[in-house]
Order: structure tokens, then sequence, then C-alpha cells
């Protein structure tokens, strides 16, 4: 119930699914490799076919391909993580200045137009690391700057194009300069869009947390008055088993039925004060109980059609039963839903039971006048309700997040032809039973 929610079964939520900035950080970094391993394949093939610069071809394509086999690696790396430490940052934006370096070396040192691009490797540092790992990057690309403004290889120039060597510089320059500018952009605009995800993403994590904490007090509330109403349940139930038996009432058919009706009420007060306090702990209580599918979703059924004065019509399209365990509060988020629906809905309420991929998908649908648009968009929240009532939204508040620590979903829509409708989406796997002996 209420407080179990809280100690799910640790189903993968949207707070599980979400990626992390480093994770899309490295990824753009991957991104950018990309575009470097091609940028230095067609510099190389214009200076040495269009220009007709020798170039140490064995040590300059040495560069792209390591480039190309990390990105690679990288890409595998990411497919089964979610999320990268600042020094993995770091050493990758390193291995980058070092790659630089390295090209640079073997064709001009600082006298190649493109040694600026040192500067575009301190940008991304600066902007992707923490300020020690960024200041690292920065003093890494002014040592190497340092070293190839008196040690490199020169470029070897034909000698038709000796006289040409200063407009050459100044082409290069420029094109280095257009280079950066549009590289910077990219990156710039691909960092700020994973930002806002991010403040987009952190802020979900918040709204979850305020929803979680109203949860954790209402839980306290609840478990507190199940435990304060336990003893006067109980007296209650011991003076009407005693009034059962006077003759004074056993003799008056009329005061008879009428104790046997508080009695069954009773009953039913005790029941729901026991399940709030076997479900404080645990999501499926001390003792559950196994079932198959379609009996838990019957013994659902058949509990409201006899609350209800309407009709409960019930399709299951499931297919193939399975053996599950019976979830006390599912059962009770199940129940939310249908008393939604039967409160706008008195006449009629319809609810669908199918499957679809590993999940069980169940459908409530009413006929009344449906949600307002505030109620769509902000559905599931506390307190946001069309009853006009202090208090009214918490049911629809606590079906959200419990469904949450299933691992599922709710889904809500106003058809096409009136009314609502809610769908609940709940992995198999959370109700699933182990025939090895447990719960799974």
């Amino acid at each position: 119930m209420i407080g179990a929610a809280m100690t799910g079964r640790g189903g993968t939520g949207r707070a599980g699914q979400r990626v992390t900035a480093s994770r899309r950080n490295m990824a753009l970094l991957v991104q950018l490799r990309w575009i470097a391993v091609v940028g230095q394949i067609l510099t190389i093939a214009v200076a040495r076919q269009g220009l007709g610069i020798d170039l140490p071809l064995a040590n300059l394509m040495t560069v792209p391909l390591l480039l190309a086999l990390v990105n690679v690696a990288s890409l595998g790396v990411m497919r089964t993580r979610k999320s990268f430490t600042n020094w993995e940052l770091f050493a990758v934006v390193l291995l980058d200045v070092t790659a630089l370096a390295w090209q640079l070396y073997h064709s001009g040192g600082a006298r190649n137009p493109f040694a600026f691009l040192f500067l575009l490797q301190i940008v991304i540092g600066a902007i992707l690391l923490d300020p020690r790992w960024s200041w690292m990057i920065a003093v890494a690309a002014g040592l190497f700057m340092l070293v190839l403004t008196w040690w490199y290889q020169p470029l070897l120039l034909p000698p038709d194009a000796m006289d040409k060597a200063v407009p050459l510089y100044l082409a290069g320059s420029l094109l280095c300069f257009f280079l950066m500018a549009i590289l910077l952009m990219f990156f710039v605009v691909r960092l700020d869009r994973n930002r806002r995800e991010s403040d987009a993403a952190l802020a979900a994590l918040r709204q979850q947390a305020a929803e979680e904490d109203h949860i954790v007090r209402m839980g306290l509330l609840a478990s507190g008055a199940a435990h304060e109403l336990g003893t006067p349940l109980s007296s209650l139930s011991v003076i009407v088993g005693d009034w059962v038996r006077m003759p004074e009432i056993a003799n008056n058919p009329d005061l008879a039925e009428d104790v046997q009706v508080v009695r069954s009420e009773l009953q039913r007060c005790k029941a729901i004060v026991s399940g709030i306090l076997m479900s404080a702990g645990e999501i499926r209580g001390e003792k559950p109980s196994v079932t198959t599918l379609s009996g838990f979703l019957d013994q659902i059924v058949g509990e409201w059609r006899l609350r209800m004065a309407g009709d409960l019509r019930f399709e299951n399209l499931f297919g193939e039963d399975m053996t599950i365990v019976s979830d006390p509060a599912l059962k009770q988020v199940i129940g939310n839903v249908i008393d939604n629906a039967v409160e706008v809905s008195p006449r009629q309420v319809r609810m669908a039971a199918s499957r679809i991929g590993e999940a069980l998908v169940l459908d409530v649908r009413d006929y009344g006048p449906g949600f307002t648009p505030d109620m769509l968009q902000n559905f599931g929240r506390p307190y946001a309700s069309t009853k006009g009532r202090a208090g009214g939204g918490l049911g629809l508040f606590l079906v959200v997040n419990v469904m949450r620590k299933l691992g599922g979903r709710v889904d809500v829509a106003n058809p096409l032809d009136g009314g609502a409708s809610v769908r609940l989406t709940i992995p198999l796997a959370s109700l699933a039973y182990e025939t090895g002996g447990g719960v799974a």
C-alpha cells in the first residue's frame, strides 16, 4: 500500500533510464573525433595531391587510424556504461591533444596554421571538465605548442611553391579559422542541448523526490492510523459479537440483519487496517499468496461488481495464463483507478486486460466528463483533481508512484467518443513467481 510503495522491487523507473550528462558529453567527443578523422585525411590528401607537398604518410596516417579505433572502442564501452568520470573524459581529451601534437610535429610544428586547433581543445576541456582537469589540458596544450615552436619536422614544399609560402600559410590560417568556428558552434550548440536535457532530468528527479516525500509522510500517517484504529475496531467487533447472541436482537429479524451488516463492515475495516500494516514494510506483505493472473484480475473485478450499482464490464485478452504473486499494492492501484471511474461514471465502467510484449496492460474506461486539459498535464501530481475537494487527487498520485516503483507507467487520455481512459502498463517480471521456491 502507501508505505509499501517506497520499498518496491527496484523496477527501472524513469530516473534509472536517464542517460547522464557525462555519457552525452562522451558521445559528443566521439562525434568530434570522427570529424577530426575525416578532416585529417582530406587535409593530407589535398596537401599531397593538390599542392604537391611531400608528407610522411606513414607517420601522419597513423593518427586518424588510431582515432578511428579509439572511437570504435568508445562506442562499445558506451553500450554498457551510463556515465563516465572526469578522469575518463580528461584522458579522452588529452588523447586528442596528443594526437594533434603528433600530426603537427610531422608537418611543420608551430608554423603549421592548424596549430591553432590547440585552442579548440582547450575550450573543450574548459567546458567539459572540472577546473583542475581543464587546467591540465591547457597546460598540456601550451607545453606542446612550446615544444613544437623549436622541435619539428619542416614541410618540404616543391620548388615552384617556395615563393607562395606566405599565401599558403594565410590560406591555411583562414581555413583553420572557419574550421574552428564551425566546430565551436557545433560543440557549443550540442553542449547547450545536453545542459538543457540535464536540467530537465534534474527537475524531473526533484519532482519525483518531492512526490516520494509525500508518499513517505502519507505512509507514516496511514500506518500510525492503522495502529490506533486496531484496538477500537477489535473492541467493537467483540461488542457486536455479543449483540448477535442477545435474545432481544436474535429474535428481531430487522435488528439481527442490521447487526450482521455492522459486523460485516467491521470485518472489512479490520481487513483494510491489517492490509495497511502488512504492506507497511514490503510491497507484497509478509505472506504473499500465489495465484494466476486471471484469478487475480477476476477477484478484483468480482469485488467491485458487488460494490457498485452499475455494470463493470471486463474483457480478458491477455492470452495464456501465468502464475503470479498476488500483490496488495497493485490491487489497491487498480482499485483506485476503478473507484475514480465509478465515481464519474456509476452506470458503466469497462476494463480490458491484454499483453504487449513482456507487460500486462490494463485499460480502464469510463463514460464521464473526461479529464480537463490541466488534469491531463498535471496527472499524477498530488492534489491535482477535478473533484474540487480537499485532498483530491491523492488516489491517482499514489497510482503513478506505485506504478513507478513496479517499473511500469500510467497513461491517460480522453477518447474521441467521450469519457476518459487510464492505461496501466505493468512489467510481468514484477509479478512473476519463481517455481524454484520464492517470489520473483
